[in-house]
């Protein structure tokens, strides 16, 4: 190779390069987003396959263009193509939920480098290797493969990504275990603390948050933080958090999949069980709702004949489990719960209600939670409290205190005449009524900002229908967020003969905000956040 191929290669070689390390680390982020699982990755990017079409084309472009005999400026526009790709995907961008270098992101990474270095080498060698193509001979350059080769090294890392992930998997297996079972063996010298499972297809995130305050009062009580729900977050929560002054494990579990909760059950080993609901989300990877039901109630099958399992009895899945569980405690707002609050009162202060006791006991409490979906969650942990030996009494005042999940019916007044209700987190049907039914309470300019659910399935045009002809009754004003997202909410809502000159589709968060601040109203706005898509959406 003379000096100048020597030159136009290298150039070519880490314009390429820097493309790869900013292209892969935003394929990393959506691989973390979708849980390091490659079939729910492989999933999102068949549903997002318009996001490589230009990857493929430049690679096929490159591809007849270096072998045909591209020259000067074929290689320089190529560079181009590559520069555009690493400004497209450059770091800074301020996502919601921002990538995270774990020690399992650093091994894929390592994994992920080490195949372009191979990539790398081989077109160094085969580039320095004399061209017997004649078409290339008159040109300045050498072997065209070498170019092809670290070309494909930039428009394949969508495909390489998750291929360093698949190949990492024996020992990310063999980590995971290592840490679960160090798990286990802690919980297993722990034998007087209590551990209750929480799981449902929604509700155990605020269940799990009120009944360990409940227990706080007079427990030494440990929660799993935030939503650490999968084995992992299981076994960081025991392995870091756990001391041994602990009395109760509240513990919450997720699942996308049948037996998922089965796994949880097999490191916490919970005595007890809470199950929320059980509802149409995550249909996408569980693939029916009876799928749904019978992994929620493998957190029932898992507890001993000693424990006790706590079942919401509003629930019509549920209730209809309840002839295999004779001995399973119904809360709920329904008379025919063991179980029940009653006479509730909302506000926007708050709410008041009764909750009576199996034994006709009753007791009113006061909260600053909005709505009877919140009331439903608070019987549920007041009836487990009580059960610990907490009088009904002396769960008042904890309930008082009790403030609402963060991104949960959370109410937030910004000053300048605009109050939010921040319910954005995971949003499905049961939950998108009920925080419909809050907005409701207020006396002022209702405005809804959403962007609808997802990962429902083939019911999910259907319900984001549904969800549309229920905004148009509750709101003055409704902004979705996406356009391509939100037309069956749309579709919804213009079926109900809503007026659509007060329906605006925003392109992104910040545009919908934006409208809501643009609109002129001698009252209050009251604007509820229901549901915020996560980056992969």
């Amino acid at each position: 190779m003379n000096l100048m191929n020597i030159i136009l290669f290298c150039v070519y070689a880490v314009i390429t390069l820097i493309s790869i390390i900013f292209l892969s680390l935003r394929e990393f982020h959506m691989l973390q987003l979708n849980g390091y699982k490659t079939p729910e990755h492989t999933w999102w990017m068949k549903k997002n396959y318009k996001r490589y079409i230009f990857p493929l084309a430049l690679f096929v472009m490159q591809f007849t263009s270096f072998w045909t005999g591209a020259a000067i400026p074929m290689i320089t526009a190529f560079s181009l193509f590559n520069i555009s790709i690493a400004i497209a995907n450059k770091p800074g961008k301020k996502f919601k939920k921002p990538f995270v270098y774990t020690a399992r992101v650093k091994r894929m990474l390592t994994t992920f480098f080490i195949l372009i270095a191979v990539i790398f080498g081989i077109a160094v060698i085969i580039g320095c290797q004399k061209c017997k193509c004649d078409q290339w001979k008159k040109e300045i350059l050498t072997n065209p493969v070498s170019y092809i080769l670290i070309g494909s090294a930039l428009y394949l890392t969508p495909i390489l990504a998750p291929l360093a992930n698949i190949i990492n998997k024996p020992i990310e297996k063999y980590i995971q275990n290592w840490f679960i079972n160090d798990a286990k063996r802690i919980l297993s010298e722990m034998p007087d603390l209590h551990k209750v499972g929480i799981t449902g297809s929604y509700g155990k995130t605020s269940m799990k948050f009120y009944l360990s305050e409940l227990l706080a009062s007079q427990y030494e009580t440990l929660k799993t933080p935030e939503s650490f729900n999968t084995p992992m977050g299981v076994t960081i929560t025991v392995r870091r958090d756990l001391k041994p002054t602990h009395e109760y494990f509240v513990c919450e579990m997720g699942a996308r999949r049948v037996h998922e909760i089965k796994e949880l059950c097999g490191i916490a080993n919970p005595h007890d069980a809470i199950i929320t609901s059980v509802g149409p989300q995550h249909l996408e990877t569980f693939g029916s709702i009876e799928n749904v039901l019978n992994t929620k109630f493998e957190l029932a099958d898992s507890v001993s004949a000693l424990g006790k399992i706590y079942l919401n009895g509003d629930n019509e899945l549920i209730r209809s489990k309840l002839d295999k569980y004779p001995t399973a405690i119904t809360y709920g707002l329904n008379e025919n719960n063991d179980w029940r609050a009653s006479d509730i009162t909302v506000s926007d202060r708050g709410t008041e209600f009764t909750v009576t006791s199996p034994d006709g006991k009753s007791c009113r409490y006061t909260t600053k939670l909005l709505g009877e979906h919140s009331v439903l969650n608070l019987v549920g942990a007041i009836a487990y409290a009580v059960d610990t030996g907490i009088p009904m009494e002396k769960l008042v005042l904890p309930v008082k205190r009790i403030s609402a999940v963060p991104h949960r019916l959370q109410l937030l007044d910004k000053g300048n005449g605009i109050t939010f209700i921040d319910d954005a987190y995971n949003s499905n049907p049961s939950g998108c009524r009920a925080a419909l039914n809050v907005l409701a309470l207020f006396d002022a300019c209702r405005i809804l900002v959403t962007p609808g659910m997802v990962e429902l399935g083939a019911k999910q045009e259907e319900l984001n229908y549904e969800f549309g002809q229920e905004a148009a009754k509750a709101c003055d004003y409704i902004v979705l967020v996406g356009k391509n997202q939100t037309v069956p909410i749309y579709n919804g809502i213009k079926d109900s003969g809503y007026n659509m000159e007060q329906v605006y589709v925003a392109n992104n968060l910040n545009d919908a905000l934006a409208k809501v601040q643009a609109y002129h109203t001698d009252r209050k706005k009251i604007v509820l956040l229901e549901n915020d898509l996560p980056d992969n959406y």
